[in-house]
């Protein structure tokens, strides 16, 4: 593929000399386990991961087309394995078969090379300012011009053309990033267009649409959520005048791909493919509620601080999933979301569903936009 020549004004970095981790992100100076994981593993835990290979193998077949006969005869086998972790090396294959991208991919031969080549879009500049924003840490996207950032920019103009209403938005870059490091550029931006279109799950492009309608939701939805299963902390919020505009944004624009350790993001992802924006509640309120006594007792600076650094402990993927799913909120989800759009009606109405986030979310979109660029990406 001819790809468009959209980053000649930057010069090739040289290649980093420092080591990476394990999922390829350039290791902090004076860090016992960036990855988050042991530096070594044990024999038992060597063999535990080839016999969880060796089983998901068997549930897709050779290239996966075993799959949707397991995931019929086997949901919950399917559901509790998901939850436990995809392996790695079969990462790429089962996000594509779990999220309905391969169906979308076979459907549409040559239409991802007729975008890239032979489209223009009005973002191109955008996307060209952003692409060194994306994941700046890891080696794939720390060349300039190199295949990485080449590959994101493609995937993000030929996004922008496919669905000129939604366009590009800096935080879509997280997630092409994202897929990127498990998938060819034509797999993951089917990807791409099957979150935001909703092959599976509900279409997702509200994150990104202007006035990020589908954000207000969320974070409305969240408050709520917080306010129910976490009433003290709900309450010391409305007495900080903290709401979660003021931290939980990006959790949902990215689902988790900005500014928390890799290894949990890959988690989260996994189950969030397979079982849909959900996960995002549950993990955020899995957040919240392991750092609950702490969270009580500060004042809103520290506060403010505190939901944006997690400590360490907070963030390990086995304990703290174990703890998200705990909240079964799916059935709360939907009456919440009706009760949101019926008062989304009429503006007035709007402002009583939403008293701590209508004050600040016509802000918000700015100002989240915003903090993806100035904000460093953290993979300790």
């Amino acid at each position: 593929m001819d790809k468009k020549k959209a980053i000649d004004d930057t010069e090739p970095g040289p290649a980093p000399s420092r080591a990476v981790d394990r999922f390829g992100f350039i290791k902090p100076e004076q860090s016992g386990s960036p990855d988050g994981l042991p530096k070594g593993r044990s024999i038992h835990d060597r063999e535990r991961e080839e016999r969880s290979i060796r089983k998901w193998r068997k549930m897709i077949g050779v290239g996966g087309n075993d799959w949707k006969h397991y995931v019929r005869r086997n949901p919950h086998v399917v559901k509790r394995r998901i939850r436990k972790g995809i392996p790695d090396c079969l990462r790429g294959l089962v996000w594509q078969l779990i999220s309905g991208s391969r169906d979308l991919l076979l459907m549409n031969p040559g239409v991802y090379e007729t975008l890239v080549i032979y489209e223009t879009s009005a973002s191109e500049l955008e996307i060209i300012r952003d692409i060194s924003r994306t994941f700046p840490s890891h080696i794939f996207f720390q060349q300039r011009h190199g295949p990485g950032q080449r590959s994101l920019y493609n995937i993000l103009k030929a996004y922008s053309v496919y669905d000129r209403d939604v366009g590009y938005v800096q935080g879509m870059g997280f997630l092409a990033g994202l897929l990127l490091l498990y998938m060819s550029e034509e797999d993951a931006f089917w990807l791409l267009v099957a979150l935001l279109k909703g092959a599976v799950h509900a279409p997702m492009e509200g994150l990104y649409q202007p006035g990020l309608p589908l954000v207000q939701q969320y974070l409305s939805q969240f408050e709520k959520l917080v306010m129910e299963h976490m009433p003290k902390l709900g309450q010391h919020f409305v007495e900080e005048m903290i709401n979660p505009s003021m931290y939980a944004s990006q959790w949902f624009i990215t689902v988790f791909s900005y500014s928390f350790p890799f290894h949990l993001t890959l988690r989260v992802w996994d189950v969030f493919l397979y079982e849909g924006i959900k996960v995002v509640f549950q993990v955020g309120l899995a957040l919240l509620r392991f750092c609950h006594d702490d969270l009580v007792k500060l004042p809103f600076e520290k506060l403010l601080h505190a939901l944006r650094n997690f400590p360490e402990e907070a963030t390990d993927p086995d304990v703290l999933l174990p703890i998200a799913f705990t909240f079964k909120v799916s059935n709360r989800l939907e009456e919440l979301q009706k009760e949101y759009q019926k008062g989304a009606e009429g503006t007035s109405s709007s402002k009583r569903h939403q008293p701590l986030i209508s004050k600040t979310m016509s802000r918000v979109g700015s100002r989240v936009i915003s903090n993806l660029t100035s904000d460093k990406k953290s993979q300790t």
